[in-house]
């Protein structure tokens, strides 16, 4: 008997799931609290709780990670030197260190615009060589002609052996300063890629198990490790990519809206036919524009962990996760004690991190580069739980808020503090972890909202599932401003929203929002077996899928001979007429295809290939287009 296994490490916890290959039965799964800033350790935590029994039987792991997304999103990624090659007009706001701009660049059919300027790159690739770990290109209309970024990567690899990303490696799509940025996080993330899974391959084959290893992608499909390797960034965003996948297998549907509560967040995608809709324009990361393909998806900072806070008798959630109470008293012994006999703040002085139920603790990574007040505050905080009133009456000093800030930022410290999971232990509709704490925290949050601390509880759990449906209708309805569609949701004149696609529900404890949800929404909602660990499921699951784009376009020599060009991941190639470039393309994609299929591991007999053409002519110019664009969409399943 085989097996495959999928792990999904998500901002809050890290799921772990095997499936039987015969018949796709769940066979055990497990949760453990995600570990930061080292994933694995989490991972192996999660790994552990499986039964043994078939780990040996196990041939495939698919792994999905908020890896690539939070190093974008904290920077810390590794130091580039990016190169943009043509007539660029640079954002103030770029913020890239170390870069330059040279000339070269094509024109859209692939002809040379300016010479490349190769004394310009070797100057500046010497005086950074030393300063960065690996390179970036982007040359205008790569996409028609990658000749000047192969230049550049050849030149750069004889003079420092550090590895180049390429522009048009990566997309195909127009955009060269977009292409160059996504070239740029992709090579701040590579030497972090290969750390991880190396890390991975040894924790599986340590356990005996002879696997192959499979990363999600962003776009909802697996792809090989070797290119997961080459090409980190597409693992941006693949948690909600995985709970897609995960949904549509666990319910059955192919066609259904997914709301994913995680921890730090609610994620809200579709699936059409078994496909995911992509974002038009590439994923949007810690504020880059990029050009990888992810899904498109409705995202908000409220996830079952995010901090509830209290100011003017108002109720505010997020948008920060913290550690929830409950969590906080079964990991460090003693708290539920502090929590009691904690002193209470005023209510004058209340702001998110001044609250009776706000703590913090250090992380265990090394501080270094503080400044004065930054250490000073660290040095007060404790391997135990603190708060900062307890370090106000210790210290009688106003601390500001921006110094913890800044230490969260750097990942020194983790708040702890009330959250949606307590309010559910709380009313005693999700029990795994400490009660006791969480009704603590409830109480004390009372004395500063007037309102009983069960009633605020349920409180919190309706703004909680309102959230969901207005980021499920904002998503519908992406047109429409989410002001006008909340006005409309939190009406209680007689109203709900009708869908007529399923709506399944994945994460923790999202049985418990079922009802608050029907109050709003119209539809047959769905919590499938496994929903808690329906991630897991999803990146064990995923389909391998290959896009290959080819364009062929008409145009004239400068002797006025007719040309026909063709524009595929290749490069650009010549032909003397039109069917013979659309025979040549046809045959190609499907090799491109088919190629992808067999070093991604995927099986090639199950592999159905799908081509989307569209031609774009003119009147006087006859039967034959002047423009045609071929798409390939190939689907496999990985290898049993």
């Amino acid at each position: 008997m085989q097996y495959s296994m999928g792990i999904d490490a998500g901002g809050t916890y890290t799921d772990s799931i095997i499936i039987r290959d015969s018949d796709g039965k769940v066979m055990d799964s497990n949760k453990a609290l995600t570990t930061y800033p080292d994933l694995l350790a989490g991972i192996k935590n999660s790994i552990d709780g499986l039964d043994e029994k078939y780990l040996k039987d196990v041939k495939m792991v698919s792994v999905s990670t908020t890896l690539a997304t939070n190093t974008i999103l904290e920077k810390n990624g590794y130091p580039v030197g990016l190169i943009l090659v043509g007539d660029y007009e640079i954002p103030e706001n770029m913020h890239v260190e170390f870069h330059t701009v040279i000339k070269g660049g094509h024109d859209h059919h692939g002809a040379e615009l300016v010479s490349l300027d190769m004394e310009a790159l070797e100057a500046f690739v010497h005086r950074v060589k030393d300063k960065v770990s690996a390179f970036a290109v982007s040359s205008y209309f790569s996409i028609r002609n990658p000749v000047h970024e192969l230049a550049i990567k050849t030149r750069i690899q004889e003079l420092t052996g550090l590895p180049v990303v390429c522009g048009h490696e990566l997309s195909l799509d127009l955009g060269a300063y977009e292409r160059g940025i996504t070239a740029y996080l992709n090579a701040q993330l590579i030497p972090i890629a290969n750390q991880f899974i190396r890390s991975i391959k040894e924790e599986i084959s340590g356990r005996g198990m002879n696997a192959r290893l499979l990363m999600l992608k962003c776009d909802g499909s697996v792809v090989g490790i070797n290119e997961a390797l080459e090409k980190p960034i597409e693992s941006i965003f693949s948690g909600p990519a995985a709970s897609l996948v995960g949904a549509s297998y666990l319910s059955g549907l192919e066609t259904c809206a997914v709301i994913d509560v995680g921890g730090t967040s609610t994620d809200v995608s579709m699936l059409e036919n078994g496909l995911p809709e992509l974002c038009a324009d590439g994923a949007i990361v810690g504020g880059w524009q990029t050009k990888v393909k992810a899904i498109r998806m409705e995202t908000s900072a409220m996830g079952g962990d995010s901090h509830i806070w209290v100011r003017n008798l108002k109720i505010n959630i997020g948008p920060r996760r913290v550690i929830p109470l409950c969590v906080a008293a079964v990991k460090y012994p003693g708290f539920l004690e502090a929590l009691r006999k904690g002193r209470i703040p005023g209510a004058m002085h209340l702001e998110e991190n001044m609250q009776p139920t706000k703590f913090f603790i250090k992380t265990g990574v090394e501080a270094s580069g503080l400044g004065k007040l930054e250490k000073e505050l660290f040095d007060r905080i404790e391997d135990f739980p603190t708060s900062l009133n307890d370090i106000f009456w210790e210290t009688q000093k106003t601390l500001s808020p921006g110094l913890l800030d800044s230490l969260i930022r750097k990942r020194l410290i983790q708040a702890i503090g009330f959250t949606p999971t307590d309010a559910l232990h709380v009313l005693g509709e999700y029990t795994a972890w400490d009660k006791e704490a969480s009704k603590v925290g409830a109480k004390l949050l009372e004395r500063y909202t007037q309102i009983d601390h069960i009633k605020l509880c349920k409180q919190i759990k309706n703004d909680v599932a309102r959230n969901m449906a207005l980021d499920l209708v904002s998503f519908i309805l992406k047109d429409v401003p989410s002001r006008e569609i909340e006005k409309i949701l939190l009406s209680d004149r007689f109203m709900q929203f009708r869908m007529k696609i399923p709506v399944v529900l994945i994460g923790g404890p999202v049985v418990s929002y079922i009802e608050e949800l029907k109050q709003i929404l119209d539809a047959d909602i769905i919590v499938p077996e496994y929903s808690k660990v329906g991630n897991a499921v999803g990146a064990v699951m995923g389909k391998g899928i290959k896009r290959i784009e080819i364009l062929i376009k008409s145009t004239y020599s400068k002797d006025r001979k007719r040309l026909v060009l063709l524009f595929s991941p290749q490069g650009r190639e010549t032909f003397g007429n039109y069917p013979e470039a659309l025979e040549y393309a046809e045959v190609l994609g499907q090799k491109l295809v088919m190629e992808y299929m067999t070093e991604a591991g995927l099986d090639k007999g199950q592999v159905q290939v799908e081509v989307s053409r569209k031609d774009i002519s003119l009147s006087e110019a006859g039967t034959i287009p002047v423009e045609t664009k071929l798409v390939f969409v190939g689907v496999g399943m990985p290898k049993t």
